[in-house]
């Protein structure tokens, strides 16, 4: 398969890696200082592109791949209040866009092991939910796209919760997210139960971008010859 790269940091070398290791070919790496490739014949021979850029720079990344007709794999976050025009496209125009705010096999299942806990703890009124991440300094939206996914799996179960603040809750409604950022941790993501008795964490620490880049690899395999808007859970099949 013919992979074009757009961003070509840490997580796009990466992604190179194992995408060679597994018998890919790397046709096109575009960042900040060859956007003109996306006129050349190398990016527009793509199968499929993987996108790891910024949040701002995302959006006109994906139409760019859009107008070559070419599949979209993307992690980038902070950029989901253009989710429905993407998904429009994907709909109207015949086009392929796979998001995950993280694509790491281990978080995916975290996912639906926070998902299952809260249709547990809904009626369990003593609990209250608050979560917390960590990421390295170089991460600039806050809180992680992971942590917002873990946090709709929450208000999605939880009758009592109905939204997520940063830093603190603003009412008994609101799930409190505390975003760290320092050193060059990978992710850690932490649920917690808290109760005048006891309370329940569950918890997810990545140790490596590897398990990412291998999911944003398999998320393009699955991806090729696909049209409309998919997720890891049709990747996975939960």
């Amino acid at each position: 398969m013919k992979i074009a790269l757009i961003g070509y940091g840490k997580m796009g070398q990466e992604i190179e890696k194992i995408a060679l290791d597994r018998g890919h070919e790397i046709v096109s790496k575009i960042d900040v200082s060859s956007s003109d490739s996306f006129n050349d014949d190398q990016f527009k021979s793509a199968d499929v592109a993987i996108e790891f850029t910024r949040p701002e720079a995302a959006y006109e990344n994906y139409l760019k791949c859009f107008e070559a007709n070419i599949p979209v794999v993307s992690g980038t976050t902070g950029w989901l209040d253009k989710l429905p025009e993407i998904q429009d496209r994907c709909k109207n125009d015949n086009q392929a866009f796979f998001y995950a705010s993280n694509f790491s096999l281990g978080v995916n299942i975290f996912f639906e092991l926070n998902k299952q806990l809260a249709r547990i703890m809904n009626k369990m009124n003593e609990y209250n939910v608050s979560m917390e991440e960590v990421h390295h300094t170089q991460k600039l939206d806050a809180p992680s796209g992971t942590a917002i996914t873990l946090a709709e799996g929450l208000i999605e179960n939880i009758d009592s919760k109905s939204n997520w603040k940063l830093d603190k809750e603003g009412d008994a409604s609101d799930i409190a997210i505390k975003a760290i950022r320092e050193g060059q941790v990978p992710g850690i993501h932490t649920i917690k139960y808290d109760s005048a008795v006891d309370e329940i964490i569950i918890h997810h620490s990545a140790k490596s971008r590897k398990g990412f880049a291998l999911g944003a690899v398999l998320a393009a395999e699955f991806v090729k010859g696909k049209t409309g808007y998919l997720t890891m859970n049709d990747l996975l099949n939960f």
